[in-house]
């Protein structure tokens, strides 16, 4: 996608992202390798060495300075564009604080301007928040009205990093001078794409950021006009004239200036150069669908953004689907909420369109075909998306390398209905008061229960979600797992399944609905049971379960609300799937644990299951959607008793920590942390971490037992044998209102 002379990969995703970050130009990357081999010396040295790299230092300083016109010694090095809006603000707003305690922002900022107002909000500053038009510019008014006497700083952006929409900021800069008010002006996406120019634009600080025009990560720098102070953000030794302490970075302070000096150099050239593919990709795209809808000012945008929506389109849903093309969505559609992007949000979009914004950006190192590739590549994937086109898609269309959690919001159980929901939803249904009715909607069991005589009961459940690896043939190994651990969780014999197939024909071929009831068959036959029929309906996204009937004695059923004071807990599976889960759709897992996690998911839980009836067993529940700590709830409530789990005994996928500490963590799993707020008593020193790991929301986890401490032992090792590794995890502490305890 990106000439390989570039030094970029070739067959790779389109890149059109470049208000996210750009490539490294080879130019700049060649000016920082001697600092990398030859040129280590600490600026602040006086030897040779230190003297080498002080004055790439000074020279970077000026490159930097060139690029916005400004005088050398304005410009201070930071780690990045949040580190100089960090220090920009906070340091004019303490410094200013005798003056006032008004800052004046606007409701379109990035969030390492927002997230630091909202943070100054806490320490006793006012914030407003200046409205936008419908193509998200201020209105200079509306600016003139929010100041007060205590008003003291005005931060606005630029350019906006979603829209390219451009604001007025020397209009607004000469209304907040009028008034006594610093300026300052984050200009991480403007600079190296068009002019600027501090003092054209009239403002007291402003943000920059390397990455965002062709320079490396992790290096920017903050404008300071002379004669402002600004509070320190960073103590330490007098570096960057005693405003920013610590060694500077001087391998990427080179790249920044070259980076800076290339912004300059070439800036008319890469603007007409970006405007054109930009313009060209959007004619592409209208012509396609002419109800598109642009975002942002027309004539007023950066020439490198098109932020378009595309109505009765999910975004997140495109671009999972849209391999050969790499962009950002503008709004998120997960199983359980669409989170819209708060600058379209402001812009007043309506939702049908918002739901489906999208932000391609172009650059320098993209060429005319590269344009026309992604515009096919997008068109045909959203005529896929679009059920109503007249054009129908033949049923044994092909889609190389299908990675089945692209074609899905949620995954697996963590797709399920919030249980606050859920909650509710039960207990507005009628009561049951059929005698043969054992198991019903007054628990929390996963199955039903229906007596047929003395002897006889008929277990029924149904089980479906969407896909959570991205195999069809796994995925129906799983689904089919996951609806009979709900048979086995009651202690039951399953005897035969129907298949639910929700399944996408416009999207998908045939052939991988094919390979999902093979997964299934196949898990079905393990269990010893037939697959006897089923129900399709054509659906927007995959889906797979099962309903399945099964056997039990009346008097040997493991219900959810039957626990003991003095039982332990053993829980016969691992869990973090649900976090291992959601890094695989993002393509972040290595095979090794991918075949792992699936590995563990496919497991019957008919071998812990057969154990039950040999020992003093009093509650079962199998761990799925609501995590361990909600069917731990369930357990604890509906049998009225206290419970005590130790983080360190719960088996954890070590794996699922990595993910989890980068953030990547689905929704279903922070639902099920709120799910149990009123019923988890969190030990002091357990971490927001370690609470993530513990509400994971997992698909067909292990059994969950609650069994007489006697037993505990030899079940353990009953389990073993049977290559099940279990472990007791807690116990059952005191009778009450079935709190949990976790330490």
């Amino acid at each position: 996608a990106i000439s390989a002379e570039k030094g970029i990969m070739k067959n790779k995703p389109i890149y059109l992202d470049y208000n996210a970050t750009t490539p490294i130009d080879p130019s700049v990357a060649e000016a920082m390798r001697p600092f990398l081999d030859d040129f280590f010396g600490n600026p602040s040295s006086s030897h040779w060495y230190g003297v080498q790299t002080h004055k790439a230092v000074d020279k970077g300083r000026r490159q930097v300075a060139e690029l916005i016109n400004a005088n050398a010694e304005e410009i201070v090095f930071t780690s990045g564009g949040s580190e100089s809006n960090n220090y920009a603000i906070k340091g004019a707003a303490y410094t200013l604080r005798s003056k006032g305690n008004h800052i004046i922002t606007s409701s379109i900022e990035h969030p390492a301007v927002s997230e630091v107002c909202s943070y100054l909000e806490t320490k006793g500053f006012n914030i407003s928040y200046l409205p936008v038009d419908e193509f998200g510019i201020i209105n200079p008014d509306d600016l003139e009205k929010a100041i007060t006497p205590q008003s003291i700083l005005m931060t606005i952006m630029h350019a906006n990093n979603e829209t390219g929409s451009i604001q007025p900021i020397r209009e607004l800069a000469e209304i907040a001078h009028a008034h006594g008010l610093l300026v300052h002006c984050d200009a991480a996406q403007s600079c190296g794409k068009i002019p600027v120019d501090v003092n054209e634009l009239g403002v007291d600080l402003l943000s920059i950021a390397a990455h965002k025009f062709y320079g490396p990560k992790g290096i920017g720098a903050l404008y300071i006009r002379s004669g402002i102070y600004l509070e320190k953000l960073i103590h330490g030794a007098n570096h960057e004239q005693n405003l920013r302490a610590g060694t500077e970075n001087v391998l990427e302070i080179v790249g920044l200036g070259k980076a800076a000096e290339l912004a300059k150099a070439e800036l008319h050239k890469r603007k007409k150069h970006s405007q054109e593919l930009r313009d060209l990709l959007w004619n592409l795209l209208k012509e396609a669908f002419p109800d598109t809808k642009l975002n942002g000012h027309l004539e007023r945008r950066l020439p490198n953004t098109l932020n378009v929506s595309f109505p009765n389109i999910e975004a997140n849903t495109l671009l999972s689907e849209l391999e050969t093309v790499a962009a950002s969505a503008g709004a998120a559609c997960h199983a359980e909420s669409v989170e819209i992007s708060p600058v379209i949000s402001a812009m007043n979009i309506p939702i049908n369109y918002a739901m489906g914004t999208v932000r391609f950006s172009t650059g320098k190192f993209l060429s005319q075909r590269d344009i026309e590739s992604a515009a096919d590549d997008i068109i045909s994937t959203i005529k896929r998306l679009k059920p109503q086109q007249e054009s129908v898609v033949p049923l044994d269309f092909e889609i190389a390398d299908i990675k089945l959690t692209h074609f899905t919001h949620g995954l697996g159980c963590a797709c399920k209905l919030r249980p606050q929901v859920l909650e509710n939803v039960l207990r507005g249904l009628p009561v049951i008061t059929d005698p043969n009715v054992l198991v019903g909607t007054n628990t929390a069991d996963d199955a039903a229960v229906y007596k047929l005589d003395g002897d006889t009961a008929i277990v029924q459940t149904v089980d479906f979600f969407t896909p959570i690896v991205d195999d069809p043939y796994h995925f129906g190994a799983i689904a089919a797992a996951n609806a009979l651990s709900d048979i086995y969780a009651m202690g039951a014999q399953p005897l035969f399944a129907l298949n639910i197939v929700g399944f996408p024909t416009n999207r998908l071929p045939v052939s991988v609905l094919e390979q999902i009831l093979k997964g299934a068959s196949d898990k079905a036959s393990e269990a010893g049971i037939p697959i006897i029929g089923g129900h399709t309906v054509d659906d927007t996204e995959p889906k797979f379960g099962m309903a399945v009937t099964g056997k039990i004695n009346p008097n040997k059923i493991y219900a959810n609300a039957a626990a003991r004071l003095g039982d332990v807990l053993l829980l016969t599976k691992p869990i973090g799937t649900g976090i291992i889960a959601t890094a695989l759709k993002r393509g972040l897992v290595e095979k090794a644990t991918a075949d792992k996690v699936v590995s563990i998911m496919s497991a019957l839980n008919d071998k812990a299951a057969a154990l039950l009836e040999y020992y003093d067993v009093s509650a079962v529940t199998d761990v799925t959607g609501f995590g361990l700590l909600g069917h731990l709830k369930e357990m604890s409530r509906g049998s009225k008793v206290n419970v005590n789990i130790h983080v360190k005994d719960v088996p954890v996928l070590e794996e699922a920590w990595g993910f989890a500490a980068a953030g990547i963590i689905p929704n279903g799993s922070k639902d099920n942390e709120s799910y149990v707020a009123d019923t988890v008593h969190w030990d002091d020193s357990i971490s927001s971490l370690q609470k993530s790991v513990l509400c994971d929301a997992q698909t067909s986890g292990g059994l969950l037992i609650a069994i007489a401490e006697k037993d505990a032992d030899a079940m353990l090792r009953a389990l073993e044998g049977s290559g099940i590794k279990a472990a007791q995890i807690g116990h059952f502490y005191e009778k009450g209102e079935g709190f949990i305890k976790v330490a």
